[in-house]
């Protein structure tokens, strides 16, 4: 356990907080209560990390991060309701300055959540996944490992990304062929399908409940109203293919 001088400037603790060897702390940190804390973490300041969490060994937290945060839902939102379990942060995540992770968000071991992005509640990232600045993932989604997601992109909610995949700058996914409007949504929301290894170029729009292939190629700017098959490229509005994925652009190749 850490000696009261080891603690920062203005640090507030809860009860029954545990916290491991070699963890730094810079100013006005806030810990709720029953939050633990493994070794060589490092915070930055004004850093609020809510009741329940666990940070793993070696993850560094910058500066104005919110962990752990309990969502605020309108009457009228199509989020579950109920207990969320405690936000859990993979060994060696960085979360950078500005971002917040909601509770019962799950990070898998060296993820990176980027300055500013936001990650909702029952949230699963695999291991070395990247989120890029700004970009925004909604709830019930899940990414698989070493899936890379760049800045300013739209995650909705109930997607799933598996491992591997790319999804380029500004990218726009949806989830409601409604716009809110009519009790028929509620039964029908569902979010895209981007199966392993697939890529999505910047400021491409999928439309929801679309799935694209293994593999798949979404050229940069293309709207996807349409299943994208694996191994296809597919440009344009609405997207068509155009031709195959090369050989050597595959996974198995690289």
């Amino acid at each position: 356990m850490m000696k009261p001088s080891d603690l920062g400037h203005n640090l507030l603790l809860g009860d029954n907080v545990a916290i491991g060897a070699d963890v730094t702390f810079g100013a006005n940190v806030v810990i709720g209560d029953n939050v633990t804390i493994a070794s060589d973490v490092t915070f930055g300041a004004n850093v609020v990390i809510h009741d329940d969490s666990v940070i793993g060994d070696g993850c560094f937290i910058q500066d104005g991060v919110v962990l752990g945060k309990v969502p605020s839902l309108s009457p009228r939102s199509t989020a579950q309701r109920g207990r969320l379990e405690p936000l859990r942060l993979g060994e060696g995540c960085v979360v950078c300055t500005g971002a917040v992770l909601y509770r019962s968000v799950q990070l898998g071991k060296g993820c990176i959540i980027g300055d500013l992005a936001s990650v909702r509640e029952r949230c699963a990232l695999g291991e070395g996944v990247v989120v890029g600045r700004g970009t925004c993932v909604e709830m019930e989604t899940s990414i698989g490992d070493f899936t890379k997601i760049q800045s300013n992109c739209y995650i909705t909610a109930y997607m799933t990304i598996e491992d591997r995949c790319f999804i380029a700058p500004n990218v726009m996914t949806t989830n409601d062929n409604f716009m809110g409007r009519t009790e028929k949504r509620f039964a029908l929301e569902k979010g895209p399908t981007i199966r392993r290894g697939a890529r999505v170029g910047g400021g491409a729009v999928l439309l929801p409940a679309v799935e694209i292939g293994e593999e798949a190629f979404v050229a940069a700017a293309s709207v996807v109203t349409r299943d994208v098959a694996p191994r296809t490229v597919v440009m344009g509005t609405p997207a068509k293919p155009v031709r195959g994925v090369p050989d050597e652009e595959l996974l198995e190749n690289q």
